[in-house]
């Protein structure tokens, strides 16, 4: 094995470790380190949560003194600034790290270079751009918001064979199978926001919470998972307050053009939002609005007219649609409701980028089609 077989084998360790702080590290990004001397590890650690210590950190810790004369495998560029915690790049100098391989950069403008300079101006020897693309798709949704502003934008679909997402009554329990259901509670997990619109809400009596924690979360991080943020879109403020989604732990904010005074509450806070050109709840301001408050990724979760609105909009990155073998008919309603008439040659098009059995269900992961 030569040294780049050697320094991808070792960063695939980073990135496993970076891995499990999915659910807990946000707003910071995913990050893992491995500590390597004489072809064995000597330290490994991830970031599990916002304000303790970095990957870096827990790897040096682990290793102690033999972090001397020894490389340093890390999934993203060590920061250079004082935050929560000190500078990664001053503790690896100190700890007599020779070597510092990075998967990629930290678009951070507090970092982004200044980490890989401070390391190269103490003589440390570093590689970049081992397992890059790995890394970018690791923190895809910190890398969005921090170069964009905007957060990473999932929608949730759980439709039948014909494109229903309900009966003619509006019944949609259960569509899909117990096993669709579980990945679903993984999939608002490692979400930092879940989005509805109050219709759905009450429609459904939707709490929009983690029910039960996924398997592949740490025993390390289980106590330190927080519920994503609840966001609600209502314009008019319709939303009763004994809704259950309101008596469950963590927050609800709620995005309306209603002005309406309401006496404080820590659980909850309602946003007024400016109007797009037809009249509706901007939402390019609500994402730009969830970005300032930290969030990385929302999960959306609604029905056949928001998710129309949505495939046209154009503002979602990854479509999660669980496809059941029912067939509901005609009278059903659909999982996309688009008012205008579209010939073939106007269609709207999703990619698919994965396709895989859930249970008795199919999990396709799908991106909007730039052109068609």
């Amino acid at each position: 094995m030569d040294n780049n077989e050697k320094d991808r084998m070792w960063m695939q360790q980073a990135l496993t470790l970076a891995r499990q702080g999915r659910y807990t590290a946000r707003p910071n990004p995913c990050v893992g380190a491995v500590i390597v001397k004489n072809d064995r590890i000597v330290g490994s650690g991830w970031h599990q949560c916002t304000g303790e210590a970095h990957a870096e950190i827990h790897a040096l810790q682990a290793a102690a003194g033999a972090a001397q004369g020894a490389t340093c495998y890390v999934s993203l560029e060590p920061c250079a600034h004082y935050g929560h915690t000190p500078p990664c790049c001053e503790a690896l100098v100190k700890a007599g790290i020779s070597r510092v391989v990075v998967a990629m950069h930290d678009p951070n403008p507090k970092v982004n270079g200044q980490g890989i300079l401070y390391l190269q101006n103490h003589g440390i020897e570093v590689k970049m751009g081992v397992l890059e693309a790995e890394a970018r798709d690791l923190n895809r949704d910190f890398i969005k918001r921090i170069i964009y502003g905007k957060p990473w934008v999932s929608l949730k679909l759980g439709m039948t064979l014909d494109g229903k997402l309900s009966d003619f009554s509006g019944k949609s329990q259960w569509i899909t199978g117990s096993c669709a259901r579980l990945d679903v509670q993984a999939l608002r997990a490692r979400h930092a926001a879940i989005m509805s619109t109050a219709t759905t809400v009450m429609a459904d009596n939707a709490r929009l919470t983690v029910r039960e924690l996924p398997e592949d979360i740490s025993v390390e991080c289980q106590p330190k998972f927080k519920q994503p943020l609840r966001v609600l879109l209502d314009r008019t403020l319709k939303i009763g307050f004994n809704e259950i989604i309101f008596q469950q732990e963590g927050k609800t904010l709620i995005y309306t053009h209603h002005e309406r005074v309401l006496e404080d509450r820590e659980d909850l806070e309602i946003m007024p939002i400016a109007a797009d050109n037809e009249g509706y709840l901007s939402i390019p301001a609500i994402l730009e609005d969830l970005a300032q408050r930290q969030i990385n990724s929302i999960l959306i979760e609604a029905g056949g007219r928001f998710s129309g609105q949505m495939l046209q909009s154009n503002l979602v990155d990854e479509w999660i649609i669980y496809l059941s073998g029912k067939i509901l008919g005609q009278q059903g309603q659909s999982a996309f409701y688009i008012d205008k008439a579209l010939a073939l040659s106007e269609s709207l098009a999703l990619k698919f980028k994965t396709i895989e059995f859930c249970g008795a269900d199919i999990k396709i992961v799908a991106s909007k089609e730039a052109s068609i």
